[in-house]
């Protein structure tokens, strides 16, 4: 009950919410399937709801899981008592539960230890006692012991200075003291000690800032040119406070000054290495998380996307030395034929050559879109094909495609597969075609760390962040539905219920029958169970097959109300269009029929609007947008000039944007709006089409800056 208050709590849900979805969570079934199928046992928590929830509860299970092991292990040691068993059971980090644990936890050999071992602890207790009873170096004399090494009154004291200085150690409350203290008071610094090519840390070569205060993604820079041993870190604060800190407990001891010495060697030895390391790993963690919330919202803008749906593209992958690779993709994204093309060579005849050859390849095919990447050769090779529609009449629309992540699906194992044939180079062009087509099925085939919508992705925790991306492709992918008969293992792996090794046997299913004639043939896959059928079914569409719910998102343990619905309505499901099954509902008792069928209001209204709009894609079609930019490359650009562009990336603290000409320019989040903008992602997504002003141009760095703001 304890943790389902806390997530209530934290989450701002109700604790019937939160039991309920554990519950649900608890019982195996997925997020995407208890988001749409069990929307009311949860009171309508959302994905986004459930994953946070889903995240909290993990870890508060982490850290019950830590507690009890750590209660265990100090009452085997007969030192657990109710004070300590209450501290514990009130920690409310990791952290704080290791630094109680601290005294009682089994140590390697130290200094403290070794102190010990010699007979020094008596000694040490004498110190700690603190009142002049007898003469120090007299009682020090009786520790002395060849045999253990302890030849000095010297050697003698240093072993309970040491021992001590573990005890400081290992006192929570000082540890808590400290790093609460550095935190709110110290100051991060950096200082160059390496330039880079590029000089990338130029801004950090003397730099400070407070550690409450400093952003996300400068914690991230920091420690990336840390670990490219071009800077050295450091925390700066005032020693003298942590250091009395714990002196004035020890005030009133008869040895102050020899603890005046045993509390900065236990500081400086022992505590503040370890605690400057908590507060470094706690800003790191900090950074990661932001950052990783920063990568999801623009993976998921870039994935809900609209697609380009019954289109003809013909996907152009520009480039000089080379050549330009195209490949023609038609309505179901299935690839008609590939070529090279050399529009952009330096020699004349070539360009020629390729332009005739385009010429005739538009004219014999009905082509709607090309996709042209944005590498190199993209401005070259859009202002040629422009040239080629405008003289010869052609209604073909060119679309600026983002490459990134193309040549690691053109490399990978997937592609290969699917195109033997062909090499990595044309492969390309294909996949720029079928990003256009349907960016969320495309897309999926890719690692979404290389789709170029992160910040240093590759600093961070590898396994948080590919659980949080996955995360959001497995919604973007339940969300939107999949055609069940074109599905690649790619996309089916993403649907809720279903594991690799499950969809390669619905694909194998696939290639040995032809397709899927319902929803109840999925039955028949390989390993397919009761549950992962439960929690795959509703995502899965099934057009032209032997049940014509199978089109919708209506789960199959609900067919039984949909078919009394239709019935009773006398809804066409095929052949009525949107408004006549609006009047065929208009007087239908939504009660009633609840009534009848024991079940719910809100699931009756819901199966109503699927009905109406079945297997409606809530991604809109895409709005084409022409650029007209004079630029085509970082040498061609003059401040002041205002250009159009699309967002590429979003971070916390700006935009890049791709004005085409090789090189993204960056938005500063000052630069975004005349007023105060808290989240860049508030205002504007990933593909947005977007008027900027060049405010900087640094060609030797590469570095572009542009402003929204000014060019409005």
């Amino acid at each position: 009950m304890k943790i389902i208050k806390t997530i209530a709590t934290e989450l701002k849900l109700k604790e019937t919410q939160v039991e309920a979805a554990i519950k649900l969570l608890d019982e195996g079934n997925t997020i995407p399937f208890i988001a749409r199928y069990r929307k009311e046992v949860t009171g309508y928590l959302t994905d986004t709801d459930l994953r946070n929830l889903f995240d909290r509860l993990t870890y508060l299970r982490k850290l019950n899981e830590r507690i009890e092991t750590c209660l265990n292990s100090i009452e085997e040691q007969g030192k657990l008592t109710d004070e300590l068993k209450e501290q514990f059971l009130n920690a409310k980090t990791l952290s704080e539960v290791e630094d109680l644990y601290r005294p009682y936890k089994p140590k390697k050999k130290t200094r403290a230890s070794i102190a010990k071992e010699k007979g020094l602890e008596p000694l040490a207790n004498y110190l700690l006692f603190g009142k002049k009873s007898k003469d120090l170096n007299e009682y020090a004399k009786e520790f002395i012991n060849e045999e253990k090494k302890v030849l000095t009154v010297e050697d003698a004291l240093n072993g309970a200075k040491d021992i001590i200085s573990e005890i400081i150690s290992d006192t929570a409350k000082y540890r808590f003291f400290i790093k609460k203290y550095i935190h709110d008071n110290g100051f991060i610094c950096s200082k160059e000690v390496k330039k880079d090519e590029k000089d990338t840390y130029k801004v950090y070569q003397d730099y400070k800032e407070e550690i409450k205060r400093i952003p996300p993604h400068r914690i991230l820079a920091l420690n990336r040119g840390e670990k490219e041993e071009c800077l050295k870190l450091s925390l700066d604060y005032d020693y003298n406070e942590v250091f009395n800190y714990i002196l004035k407990d020890y005030n009133d001891n008869d040895y102050l000054e020899i603890f005046r010495e045993i509390v900065d060697d236990s500081l400086k030895r022992l505590i503040l290495p370890s605690v400057e390391n908590e507060i470094r790993s706690d800003l790191f963690t900090f950074a990661e998380d932001k950052s990783i919330v920063v990568f999801k919202k623009n993976l998921y803008s870039l994935l809900m996307y609209p697609p380009l749906k019954n289109k003809v593209i013909f996907g152009f992958d520009p480039g000089f030395r080379t050549g330009c690779k195209y490949a023609l993709v038609n309505e179901n994204g299935i690839m008609k034929f590939v070529g090279v093309s050399y529009l952009t060579s330096n020699k004349a005849e070539e360009v020629n050559r390729a332009k005739a050859q385009l010429i005739d390849i538009f004219k014999k095919n009905k082509i709607d879109y090309i996709a042209l990447g944005n590498g190199t050769a993209s401005r070259e090779s859009e202002a040629l094909l422009n040239e080629i529609i405008k003289e010869n009449n052609f209604n073909i629309k060119i679309f600026i495609v983002n490459e990134s992540g193309a040549s690691v699906y053109s490399a990978s194992k997937l592609a290969e597969e699917e195109f033997k044939e062909l090499t990595v180079e044309k492969r390309s062009a294909i996949s720029l075609a079928r990003r256009l087509q349907d960016p969320l099925n495309e897309l999926v085939k890719i690692d979404p760390k290389a789709i170029g919508v992160g910040q240093y992705q590759h600093d961070m925790d590898q396994t948080k962040l590919n659980e949080s991306l996955s995360g959001v492709v497995e919604d973007c992918v339940n969300t939107v539905g999949v055609n069940l008969n074109n599905a690649s293992v790619s996309i089916l792996k993403y649907v809720s219920g279903i594991n690799i090794g499950l969809a390669n046997n619905i694909y194998n299913y696939l290639k040995e029958n032809g397709r899927f004639n319902n929803r109840n043939d999925l039955k028949k896959v390989s390993k397919m169970g009761p549950k992962a059928f439960e929690q795959c079914a509703g995502f899965l569409r099934i057009y032209d097959g032997s049940e014509i719910l199978d089109t919708t998102n209506i789960h199959p343990e609900s067919y039984e109300v949909a078919k009394y619905i239709l019935k009773e309505t006398g809804i066409d499901l095929k052949n009525d269009d949107e408004q006549m099954k609006i009047y065929k509902t208009r007087t239908f008792n939504k009660s009633a029929c609840a009534d009848k069928l024991k079940v719910s209001s809100n699931l009756v209204t819901e199966i109503i609007n699927e009905l109406i709009k079945p297997a409606r894609d809530i991604r809109e079609d895409v709005k084409i947008v022409e650029l007209n930019n004079s630029a085509k490359d970082i040498n061609d650009l003059k401040v002041g000039m205002i250009l159009e562009g699309t967002v590429r990336n979003i971070m916390d603290f700006g935009m890049f944007v791709d004005i085409n000409v090789h090189q993204d320019g960056l938005v500063h989040i000052s630069e975004v709006s005349s007023g105060y903008v808290k989240n860049i992602n508030d205002l504007y997504s990933i593909n947005d089409i977007v008027k900027v002003k060049v405010i900087d141009v640094d060609v030797k760095r590469k570095r572009i800056g542009l402003s929204i703001k000014q060019a409005k």
